[in-house]
């Protein structure tokens, strides 16, 4: 749960400073396009205007017409000649002129962007036909260009260095809540050992006073009843314990270094099947299995075991009465994916999200129906799952009723 929290943390941190900065780029290199595309379009029109003048340089006043010298104008006459006008450094072939020339002429619009070369032109109407300015964009678009690499580089860059600083940071802001869990942990661990041993005197002491014949039946009724809760306080030490140690394993990544060998998962499931029919038969329903041969999973026997008793146990206690609760192992590519299902009530979506959190139970599970129950089950199949590096989730509708997934 730390280590999801640790990443959740990097993602949340890098995801809204990276929406900052593509922000902060975007608009920066968004409002240059807009200034130097103005620039074209202030130069195209001074040029149509024939503004054109030197000039000297150091003389603030003849910036307007050093714009001017950046066009290239040419007269298109009536009769189909052209003319080249004004004294502007920039050349142009004859045969590009041309080219360009038809496709300003057979523009619909008085302004545009030539489709073929880098250039931006601007036409206006004559007594004696068309004046035509031209502007080589290609520095222009080059800046750009050379804008935007520059800024996806810092956008990386920016990120890298984030993320190491993240990492960094997280550790160090979650170090209390992992000393925290860690205590937690702990404590849920050594409390279950130290109450395991006066359980079992009790448990001890009240089975000899059960064995007691003289005792009253009114008496007998008392010690039958501290039996019964003394077994099931004894059942609860056992499973906040397994699931400390399964958490303890998750929070440690132990499961890595239990995925050396792998258990034959095809034969647990059907002996799991086996062993549940009988009190599949006593709740009123039937156990259906599809089991493809040959499947291996990479857990512990005992820990899988575990995870497939508690999801059989959830599946026949809520079935109705004649329905049949489908188990199935297939192959997932290179997992392995085992599905339970019973066609049970639908559980609501509100529950469905905390079905595997500890002490949960649904409305309709609240009473313990003679069976015993907690609301620990789900939630140590899910830290056995979670621990093996594999995944546990529930759906929950009217047509296929209520499926848990596990895949490892």
């Amino acid at each position: 749960m730390l280590a999801r929290l640790r990443r959740e943390f990097i993602a949340i941190t890098m995801l809204l400073v990276g929406l900052v900065l593509i922000g902060v780029l975007g608009m920066t290199l968004f409002t240059n396009a807009m200034t130097l595309r103005s620039v074209t379009s202030r130069i195209l029109s001074k040029a149509i205007a024939g503004d054109i003048t030197s000039a000297q340089i150091g003389d603030t006043t003849g910036e307007r017409s050093a714009e001017i010298m950046l066009a290239v104008v040419v007269d298109v006459r009536r009769d189909g000649t052209t003319t080249i006008i004004g004294d502007s450094p920039l050349e142009i072939s004859p045969e590009r002129l041309d080219t360009v020339i038809d496709e300003v002429l057979s523009a619909s619009a008085d302004t545009g962007e030539c489709e073929e070369y880098p250039i931006s032109w601007e036409r206006a109407e004559q007594p004696w036909g068309m004046r035509i300015a031209l502007v080589d964009t290609y520095s222009r678009d080059a800046a750009l260009r050379y804008q935007a690499f520059n800024g996806t580089i810092i956008f990386f860059v920016s990120m890298l260095a984030l993320f190491a600083v993240s990492y960094v940071l997280s550790g160090w802001a979650l170090r209390p809540v992992e000393r925290a869990w860690a205590q937690q942990h702990r404590f849920v661990s050594d409390a279950s050992h130290e109450l395991k041993t006066p359980l079992t005197v009790i448990l001890a002491n009240m089975q000899i006073l059960q064995k007691q014949r003289d005792i009253e039946p009114e008496s007998r009724r008392w010690v039958d009843s501290t039996i019964d809760e003394a077994t099931h306080m004894k059942q609860l030490v056992e499973e906040l314990l397994t699931l400390a140690q399964a958490d303890e394993r998750t929070a440690s990544g132990q499961y890595a270094k239990n995925k050396t060998e792998g258990i034959d998962a095809s034969g647990i499931v059907e002996g799991c099947c086996l062993e549940f029919d009988p009190v599949a038969f006593e709740r009123g329903c039937s156990i259906e299995e599809h089991v493809e041969p040959g499947i291996v999973a990479h857990v512990e026997k005992a820990a899988y075991q575990r995870v497939i008793r508690t999801l059989l146990d959830n599946a026949t206690k809520y079935a109705p009465k004649g329905t049949m609760v489908r188990v199935s192992l297939t192959r997932d590519g290179k997992r392995s994916k085992l599905i339970v299902n019973n066609l049970g009530e639908v559980i609501p979506a509100e529950d469905l999200e905390h079905l595997f959190d500890r002490f949960f139970r649904t409305d309709r599970a609240r009473e313990r129906q003679g069976e015993g129950g907690f609301g620990l089950g789900l939630a140590i199949a899910r830290s056995i799952v979670v621990s093996y590096g594999g995944t546990i989730q529930a759906t929950s509708t009217v047509e296929d009723g209520t499926s848990i997934t596990v895949t490892l």
